[in-house]
């Protein structure tokens, strides 16, 4: 029998487990983040499922049925450092409950699989979706050897203390080859549900992403005897940058942002000599976003020119506009009216394992639950507790109308 209040019960404990006074501190591939894997395995080992972790790092746990076709839900467990107490485990969790209550009632028609995705938020070397990534096959390995996290470690090393490796990683793609649905529940981390006083909604898909960083490379120099016609400031440079991203994210309808700036020398009586600089870009439209991209770079180009610096650019990842399955999108809506009365279609403008699951070919879909403030990533972050025991509610309708939909093919 489903029980929503166990869910509710549950993410509490997790965040008494692995939060501070600042936060979720479940960043993936640390101590933290490996006792909230081995929290939600001994759950998992309550039922009557399969458990393993593939070569991505990747946690399923595997309800047989009546058919060798599955269907898939689950996301993240892992979070940014400092970041709120939903973000991410709310899908596992709440999947976790819905297993417990499809396991209960008997072997299912198909089988039914939860999956908590390796490192969906990318919070230390800046990967996202490394996990959901590998298993679709979109992961290109070689282009993650060099990352390394802000002391230095690099990803290979931190990633082989979990048992995983960049050799044989593309090889969790095994894992979809059954897949014929997969569903996510998450918080919207957004503020439209909460503008328009709705419990829960139903995503059409995910925003497309371009993410790189610049390299602005002036000339140190003595701040007090530098004239300001002398200098060569990459900070600067970087700086002009950081502020026409407004610009062109309000002229596209879409979102930027620099998120990121390490200056060297780094003293305070020195001229920048060199100043790395994040960007990332989002929107729902690829043409759009591709006009974003070609204007920040244009734009770095004339602001290094203007500054006597030289710029340099690489990408750190990207992904195009991801639609969700429109059957999926029907049961969805159907789940959440039933539970909610209304239901609102919108876009997700952060990412998710979702996006990489659909990209892999597997029909998907995901279901928002609101946020209060509007606010994600920050300690702030939280969700009516009527609105968990809700949307706990609806993603077991969702569950149910997709395995029926899945045996039937």
């Amino acid at each position: 029998m489903l029980n929503p209040q166990r869910t509710l019960d549950e993410l509490k404990d997790l965040r008494r487990l692995t939060g501070d006074d600042n936060g979720a501190q479940r960043v993936a591939f640390t101590e933290t983040w490996a006792k909230a894997r081995a929290w939600l395995r001994a759950k998992l080992e309550q039922l009557p499922v399969e458990i393993e972790n593939d070569e991505a790092g990747n946690l399923w746990a595997t309800l047989r049925g009546e058919s060798d076709k599955e269907v898939l839900m689950g996301g993240h467990i892992d979070s940014v450092p400092n970041g709120g107490w939903l973000d991410g485990c709310l899908n596992t969790v709440a999947a976790l409950e819905v297993l417990r209550n499809i396991a209960s009632e008997g072997k299912p028609p198909v089988t039914v699989r939860l999956v908590d995705w390796t490192d969906e938020e990318g919070a230390r070397f800046g990967r996202s979706l490394f996990g959901s990534s590998a298993a679709s096959g979109t992961m290109i390995p070689d282009e993650l050897r060099a990352l390394k996290d802000k002391d230095g470690i690099l990803l290979t090393d931190a990633i082989a203390k979990y048992g995983i490796s960049l050799d044989n990683i593309l090889d969790a793609h095994k894992q979809l080859k059954n897949a014929k649905a997969y569903l996510e529940l998450h918080i919207e981390q957004g503020p439209v549900l909460l503008d328009r006083d709705e419990a829960l909604g139903v995503v059409i898909g995910t925003f497309g992403v371009e993410r790189h960083s610049f390299r602005f490379t002036g000339q140190a120099a003595h701040s007090g005897s530098t004239p300001m016609n002398r200098r060569r400031d990459a900070l600067a440079a970087a700086a002009k940058l950081a502020l026409v991203i407004r610009d062109i994210a309000n002229r596209h309808g879409g979102v930027c942002t620099c998120g990121r700036v390490d200056t060297r020398p780094g003293i305070v009586t020195s001229v920048v000599a060199e100043c790395d600089i994040t960007l990332d870009q989002r929107h729902m439209d690829a043409d759009a976003l591709a006009a974003m991209w070609r204007e920040a770079r244009e734009s770095a180009q004339r602001f290094a020119e203007e500054e006597k610096c030289e710029v340099t650019w690489s990408k750190l990842w990207d992904i195009h506009p991801i639609p969700f399955h429109p059957q999926l999108l029907d049961f969805c809506e159907e789940a959440v009216r039933e539970v909610t009365g209304t239901a609102h279609r919108l876009p997700s403008g952060p990412l998710h394992d979702a996006a990489e699951v659909a990209r892999a070919g597997v029909p998907t879909v995901m279901m928002f639950t609101q946020s209060l403030h509007g606010i994600s990533h920050n300690k702030i972050e939280d969700t009516k507790e009527e609105h968990i025991l809700m949307s706990v509610q609806a993603f077991d309708k969702l569950a149910h109308r997709t395995m029926a939909w899945v045996a039937a093919q």
